[in-house]
């Protein structure tokens, strides 16, 4: 069997003595670059991605607490009205939806987290309402909904009367839960 020959050689090739990719003190290397080869070349686009822009929208961020609270209202009426049952982490829960909201659309301003936390007190106890609308309704004969609109003042005088120490925990809770979670989006 016969070993294989290396192409660009001659059969009768012999070897150069020393390094020929060795640099000899003094002398520049053969076909070695020198200094950067990427010297006159312009630069293709920026360098690294740009950064993010600053999100200090506080009025954005008032909008997003807004219609997060309208949202989480909604939510948490429906599940404690359909349980027939208030529960803390559905109060934390719309807090935290109302705090995140806003501080993802607003930043990190202090005005958005306490905006978003009393947003979101007004969120569970229109919850609370709404909850109290939805269990209603089916007695009333009317959709939660528009039980909820129509007898807004006898269902706010009801939970005033109703309204004990856990009720105003749920609002504290969902107040927590603002803040916790503006400062998770910020």
């Amino acid at each position: 069997m016969s070993t294989p020959v290396p192409p660009n050689q001659p059969y009768d090739a012999q070897p150069t003595p020393g390094n020929p990719y060795a640099a000899q003190p003094g002398q520049p290397q053969p076909g070695a670059p020198t200094g950067n080869p990427f010297g006159g070349q312009q630069p293709v686009g920026a360098p690294f991605a740009p950064v993010a822009p600053a999100r200090n929208n506080v009025g954005l961020g008032l909008l997003a607490a807004v219609v997060a609270a309208l949202v989480a209202a909604a939510l948490y009426g429906f599940i404690v009205g359909s349980v027939d049952r208030e529960i803390g982490f559905i109060a934390v829960g719309a807090g935290f939806l109302v705090g995140f909201a806003a501080s993802k659309a607003g930043g990190s301003n202090p005005v958005v987290t306490v905006v978003s936390a009393v947003l979101s007190i007004a969120a569970v106890y229109l919850g609370q309402l709404f909850g109290a609308s939805v269990a209603v309704s089916d007695v009333a004969g009317q959709s939660a909904l528009s039980f909820f609109f129509d007898h807004f003042g006898v269902l706010s005088d009801a939970w005033t009367e109703a309204a004990g120490f856990k009720q105003y925990l749920f609002l504290a809770i969902g107040a927590l839960g603002a803040v916790g979670g503006a400062r998770k989006a910020s």
